[in-house]
């Protein structure tokens, strides 16, 4: 069996990687360079995000990969050589009025009967966690121990393994069409030539939705742009996650302030407006930041879908073109166990876990 993976981005590497471990010939097609988009730009947070915080599929797949997560990180720090910077920061999620305290009470309530950890901090042991967080802040949801990563080191780290076990890693090299008999592909037509292959995933975030419309299917892979600051400060402790927007610790002195979501095309750049009010958010849950050194600022394009949820399958009409999209703000996160169940979907046909729930024909019943 020999796939033809295209994209270089963090579920684009992953889907290389399982498959290439479970014994497939890969070649990765990426235009630009690994981790050169969202992947590169994300905040790198490996928690639950607020949509999984009911039971269902989608909460099935984020926990599922964090567990992954778990025992992959070593593994692809030994197996690359890349240290991914994976800090067992915690998090704070945050309340400033009433109303929502009332909610995260709740929610921790929920996550504890579930077998989660999480427990809801206030006074003066919210203030013994986290010391620089605004005295606004009535209460918060903890969860020691969940972790960050430096996005496009993991990415790039999973992607250098791939490559250490014998995936073919193409950078530079654009996809210009496909080769097609009947209902399946022969190969992946880019301007280096022609790449034969059993079978093709289409990973490439955002522009995924052009290349499933090369096939004849109408997929929307609309792009989300997000844009991010970082400061040089050791102020604060934990992630933090408030009503507006969230703070993550970073090694080396560093803290992300992000993050914004805009439709704005395929428009890869900041705006003055979005980062005043990313810098006013992080000074309101913590004060301090008014004073902090902002080293720099970027923005990423997230890959979007109709519904805001992976897009993980078969594309309809043909037998051996599949789809690893849309993940939204959760590519980092959902990056392991996208690329275990594509390998098994690739190479056995089926998977562990349903995936009628994120499969791209849900568009169009």
């Amino acid at each position: 069996m020999k796939a033809a993976v295209v994209g270089g981005g963090v579920i684009g590497c992953s889907v290389a990687y399982y498959l290439r471990k479970a014994g497939a010939d890969v070649v990765l097609l990426e235009r630009g360079e690994l981790a050169g988009e969202a992947s590169g730009a994300a905040a790198g947070l490996l928690i639950l995000p607020d949509r999984a915080a009911t039971p269902g599929p989608f909460r099935e797949l984020c926990v599922a990969s964090l567990e992954m997560y778990r025992e992959l990180i070593p593994r692809i720090e030994k197996e690359s050589g890349i240290d991914v910077r994976c800090l067992a920061s915690g998090i704070l999620v945050t309340a400033e009025t009433p109303e929502r305290a009332h909610t995260l009470r709740a929610f921790a309530r929920f996550q504890r009967d579930q077998g989660d950890e999480a427990d809801w901090v206030e006074g003066e042991t919210l203030r013994a966690l986290e010391p620089a967080l605004s005295h606004k802040v009535l209460g918060a949801v903890y969860t020691a121990g969940d972790l960050n990563v430096d996005p496009g080191l993991v990415t790039n780290a999973i992607g250098r393994a791939a490559q250490r076990a014998g995936v073919e890693v193409r950078t530079g090299v654009e996809v210009t069409g496909f080769a097609r008999s009947g209902k399946r592909l022969r190969g992946v037509q880019t301007s280096s030539g022609t790449v034969e292959a059993d079978a093709v995933v289409l990973a490439a975030g955002p522009w995924t939705g052009a290349l499933a419309g090369k096939l004849g299917f109408p997929l929307k892979t609309p792009p989300k742009r997000g844009q991010m600051i970082a400061y040089r400060t050791s102020a604060v402790r934990h992630a933090i996650w408030g009503e507006n927007g969230y703070l993550v610790p970073k090694t080396g002195g560093f803290l992300f302030a992000g993050a914004t979501v805009e439709d704005a095309g395929f428009r890869k750049h900041t705006t003055k407006r979005a980062l005043a009010g990313l810098r006013a958010m992080a000074s309101r849950l913590v004060p301090a930041l008014r004073r902090a050194e902002a080293a720099s600022a970027w923005a990423g394009l997230r890959p979007g879908s109709p519904d805001d949820m992976p897009v993980i399958g078969r594309l309809p009409g043909w037998e051996n073109v599949f789809v690893a999209a849309g993940h939204f703000r959760n590519g980092i996160l959902l990056a392991p166990v996208t690329g275990k169940l594509v390998t098994q979907l690739v190479l056995e046909g089926g998977t562990e876990m349903g995936l009628e729930a994120f499969g791209p024909e849900r568009f169009v019943r």
